[in-house]
């Protein structure tokens, strides 16, 4: 069982039957009440989040959820498939369920498929991915004085804000977390 006390960024909770996952939160001790906990909860099925109050001390069953590693083979349509690392299972997940983390990965790309009782509900791609420039404008002499920057298609429709000196080819770290461009890979 997790309480309210146990709260933290990134915790896995069961609410109503369904998983979700703590955004943000906030203990609030009221003057002649009983204290609450303001939450933030994003529904991981759905990706609906929720701000909910809660009494402090309430109690909540942990979800479950499995964790598996698996390789990306390849996109047909709308749905991707992914192939089970341990027993070379493959699954087919529908593009809507897998979210942003679609622009972070490429075929023969080893992701995080999270499970919630035995269904697959999210893709998580590396913490840092290596993709390709696939577009950007040239750059001209004199750009980079302001060291400013310019937007870059990436080889998975990805756009980033990259440096001027940045161009068409180029193979870029990038963080997944924020879509962030972190520095240009040496090749």
């Amino acid at each position: 069982m997790i309480s309210t006390t146990d709260f933290k960024k990134g915790l896995k909770i069961e609410y109503k039957g369904e998983p979700y996952e703590i955004i943000d939160f906030q203990h609030v001790k009221m003057q002649q009440r009983a204290p609450i906990v303001r939450t933030k909860i994003k529904n991981l099925k759905t990706g609906r989040v929720l701000e909910e109050n809660f009494p402090a001390g309430e109690k909540f069953e942990k979800p479950q959820l499995e964790e598996k590693q698996m390789q990306f083979l390849y996109s047909q349509g709308d749905s991707y498939v992914f192939m089970d690392m341990e027993t070379y299972d493959q699954i087919s997940i529908q593009k809507d369920r897998i979210g942003d983390a679609i622009y972070y990965i490429k075929e023969e790309m080893l992701v995080d498929v999270l499970y919630y009782k035995g269904e697959p509900l999210l893709i998580q791609p590396p913490m840092f991915v290596e993709l390709r420039v696939a577009e950007t404008d040239p750059a001209f002499r004199g750009d980079t004085a302001s060291g400013g920057t310019k937007p870059a298609k990436l080889e998975t429709g990805l756009v980033v804000k990259v440096p001027f000196h940045i161009q068409t080819g180029d193979l870029l770290k990038i963080d997944t977390r924020t879509g962030e461009y972190i520095e240009k890979v040496k090749e």
